[in-house]
């Protein structure tokens, strides 16, 4: 196990719009404010998402299982953001529901939204965090100095 203490920083308020990527708002937010690590809640609607639901394989490197969710439809969420060596990347885990029927996931592909999008993130600040490719796995997690 790897933890660090840290404190909330700055508390960002965004709406996301009819159509809107939800991964590259919510990261262009992190890029332009600088933000390093956060934690992030988002209430609202999504369009369309292709959702990660578990893993398709396991070895000898994990393999996706992807369900496509097409709305519209309603969605609550609460992910990460963390630097990788190309800046800050989200990791979003979300319960979607259209009609009584829902998908729970991370929502990874091409995730719009809907209508609107409510995004509140937090900063955390005093901690040295960053996403690392980890070979074994294949994909980039999250370490904590």
């Amino acid at each position: 196990m790897q933890y660090a203490t840290g404190q909330a920083g700055r508390i960002i308020a965004a709406r996301l719009f009819e159509g809107e990527d939800v991964y590259e708002c919510i990261e262009s937010i992190a890029g332009k404010e600088n933000i390093k690590c956060a934690s992030v809640l988002i209430t609202g609607g999504f369009r369309k998402a292709d959702v990660v639901v578990g893993p398709e394989e396991e070895t000898p490197k994990i393999v996706p299982k992807i369900m496509h969710f097409t709305g519209p439809g309603e969605v609550l969420g609460v992910g990460t953001l963390y630097n990788d060596d190309k800046g800050p990347k989200l990791h979003l885990h979300a319960a979607i529901g259209k009609n009584g029927e829902s998908l729970v996931g991370c929502p990874r592909i091409d995730a719009k939204t809907f209508l609107i999008l409510e995004v509140t993130i937090i900063e955390i600040t005093g901690i040295d965090a960053a996403r690392k490719f980890d070979k074994k796995i294949g994909l980039n997690l999250l370490n904590i100095e």
